[in-house]
């Protein structure tokens, strides 16, 4: 079969154009269709890779089928060339413009072509930038030997440097709470640590009269002597955060051993080996778990005059010899029958025959917050069946004290049946943990009508919390940090975290169970106002007290230095006179004026103290005045101080 004319000169290689003359081109179709079957024929050409499919890496988009048909089987290579792809047949600016549509409508390739090139791009001004940097810091390096050595060395020291800092931190100062960490204070001005927690004013108005020495709270602790903490712990109300406070955070010459898996820790004296604290995690439950005041006043000072070892954790039975022994003894006392509310018999029940004496301390709770708390921990499974509840010598019997459930717990159990119980010890606890029971019969509520039980017992409680040595509440973590610390002259390490989200807050109740719980807890609503007043009014005279004291530090620092200025004024004319005698007495006629001027100078400072001293008397006379005079009540502290001012 004879080939066209212009299909052979295809086949000829090209001939140079004579110059000057146009290109031409004969034949232009047909010799555009010999090209592409030539190129379809041959492997690894463009029609043959667009007869193939798209190339690898580009997804069949919107589209991107394949304009063709795939090549059928031809006996011949003209049946071949006649079923050639069409996509070939076109010409060579329609194909581009194709590919390029086609692409252009390929959008998950379009976005793997920007990603690649933009971090393509990222990575090279990164490594310029950082070579920049290199260049510019081991610059003076490169004359001294290789310089990608030098610096890979380098920076491999600095890495390890900073790990090396960052594990040493971390051993030096656990927590979030290091004051090294605190760089907010950098940026903002510093804030009052003591301020109300709810962000309100510091400031109240008191409810209550107290006298001024119900609100100084001035604790002389020897913890080398006899004096000994005990903590008072209510269920639910913070005391085990605060009871870790008292064998952790303490700063003290002899720090109290606490090993790791081991929940107690050794507080001894320094050079002796007795503990200055009575608590869970100093020694343990020794009158019982969650002892009372009733337990506590009786046993404590039995266990410290008795055996050493019976301090550490005295067995059941002899915890019953201890009470019982207490008890018998205090029958026989005269004042068996005093009140909670004479001094007398707090002054006996703070001493031991020893001569120790004992600081009872404890927290307080909002009784609503506690009382939800207490429901949520019973529901996962407490239930305190150790706590012995002796008073008067004895526990109390089963009749006494039913039990609200008849399983060995009262786990899963709803709040309506927590609040249904009428045995329920949650009800009014902190009033009846605080109380002197022996005043009311113990557990025997046929003693004496309820009415007059529950007034002798919230008397008795507020009585017993004004005369110990400290209390805080739970709502208000930074102030009882700051009470303790004046009250007992010792100071914390790290300060006391307020938290806003208990258990109890995640209870949501309604209205009318709210009035129903403060129903229940009617005594420990009361004896929480009680505190709260009482707590406020420490907190405020405490800090005005603080103030008054720099105020006179301030002032005698400053007639200190007006009286050395004066000095060295004085010093420095008499030294010129003694030089220049004829010019002084020319220019002053009068010699001893300057002295006159000295004398009356000094006079004056000595009458100005005088005054002073006067005044201070008159502060301590009025003072014991208002303390002698309190059956005629007494002003709050706010008019006191102005009226010693």
């Amino acid at each position: 079969m004879a080939l066209p004319a212009c299909a052979v000169r295809a086949f000829e290689p090209p001939r140079q154009p004579e110059r000057g003359a146009p290109a031409r081109t004969t034949c232009p179709r047909r010799h555009s269709r010999v090209e592409a079957e030539l190129a379809a024929s041959r492997p690894g050409s463009v029609a043959a890779s667009v007869r193939a499919g798209p190339p690898r890496g580009v997804s069949h988009g919107f589209h991107s089928r394949p304009l063709l048909d795939k090549p059928r089987k031809a006996s011949s290579s003209l049946a071949g060339a006649a079923c050639a792809p069409l996509f070939a047949l076109l010409s060579r600016g329609r194909r581009r413009r194709m590919h390029v549509l086609r692409r252009r409508w390929d959008l998950g390739s379009l976005c793997r072509v920007l990603l690649t090139r933009g971090l393509a791009a990222l990575g090279h001004s990164l490594k310029h930038v950082l070579g920049a940097i290199f260049s510019k810091i081991f610059g003076p390096l490169a004359s001294v030997g290789n310089m990608d050595e030098k610096s890979n060395k380098l920076l491999l020291a600095l890495v390890m440097l900073f790990l090396f800092a960052v594990i040493v931190l971390q051993y030096v100062c656990p927590g979030t709470e290091c004051q090294l960490l605190r760089l907010q204070a950098f940026s903002s001005p510093v804030r009052d640590p003591y301020r109300s927690e709810d962000e309100s004013s510091a400031r109240f108005v008191p409810r209550y009269n107290f006298t001024r020495g119900d609100l100084l709270r001035k604790v002389d602790f020897d913890i080398k002597g006899d004096d000994l903490i005990v903590f008072l712990h209510i269920q639910k109300t913070g005391g085990t955060t605060f009871g870790r406070h008292l064998v952790r955070n303490i700063q003290l010459e002899q720090p109290c051993e606490c090993r790791v898996g081991q929940k107690k820790c050794t507080c001894h004296r320094p050079g002796k080996r007795e503990t200055w604290l009575f608590s869970r995690f100093s020694t343990g439950w020794s009158c019982g778990l969650h002892a009372d005041w009733t337990e506590l006043t009786s046993c404590v000072p039995s266990v410290v005059d008795g055996k050493r070892d019976a301090r550490l954790r005295p067995s059941r039975w002899r915890i019953f010899q201890i009470l019982d022994a207490a008890s018998k003894d205090k029958r026989g006392s005269p004042n068996t029958n005093a009140g909670a509310n004479s001094p007398s018999s707090t002054k006996t029940r703070n001493t031991s025959k020893s001569g120790k004496n004992f600081h009872y301390i404890t927290i307080l709770r909002d009784p609503v917050s506690r009382y939800l708390s207490e429901w949520r921990h019973v529901q996962r499974g407490a239930t305190w069946k150790a706590s012995l509840h002796v008073c008067d010598g004895r526990p109390p019997t089963s009749e006494e004290l039913p039990s609200c459930y008849t399983g060995d717990d009262w786990s899963g159990c709803p709040l309506k049946e927590f609040m249904d119980c009428p045995y329920n010890l949650a009800n009014n606890r902190q009033v009846r943990m605080l109380s002197d029971l022996t005043l009311v019969g113990c557990y025997n509520l046929s003693v004496m009508p309820e009415k007059q039980r529950n007034k002798v017992l919230l008397e008795s409680a507020k009585s017993n919390l004004k005369h110990m040595a400290f209390f805080g509440l739970t709502e208000f973590q930074r102030k009882t940090q700051y009470l303790f610390e004046k009250t007992f002259n010792m100071n914390f390490i790290s300060p006391f975290t307020q938290y806003n989200t208990t258990r109890a807050s995640s209870v949501e109740i309604n209205e009318e169970i709210q009035k129903r719980i403060e129903g229940l807890n009617f005594l420990d609503m009361e004896l929480y106002s009680y505190a709260k007043d009482l707590f406020l009014q420490r907190y405020q005279f405490m800090r005005q007290k603080e103030h008054q004291e720099a105020r006179r530090k301030r002032q005698e620092q400053r007639k200190f230095l007006k009286g050395r200025l004066l000095q060295t004024h004085f010093q420095s004319q008499g030294q010129g006179q003694s030089q220049n005698p004829n010019q002084n007495q020319s220019q002053n006629p009068n010699p001893n004026a300057n002295q006159n001027l000295t004398q009356n100078l000094m006079q004056n400072l000595t009458q100005s103290s005088r005054q002073k001293e006067n005044r201070e008397s008159l502060k301590q006379n009025s003072g014991k005045e208002q303390n002698g005079n309190t059956s005629n009540g007494t002003n709050d502290y706010i008019g006191s101080v102005e009226k010693w001012r």
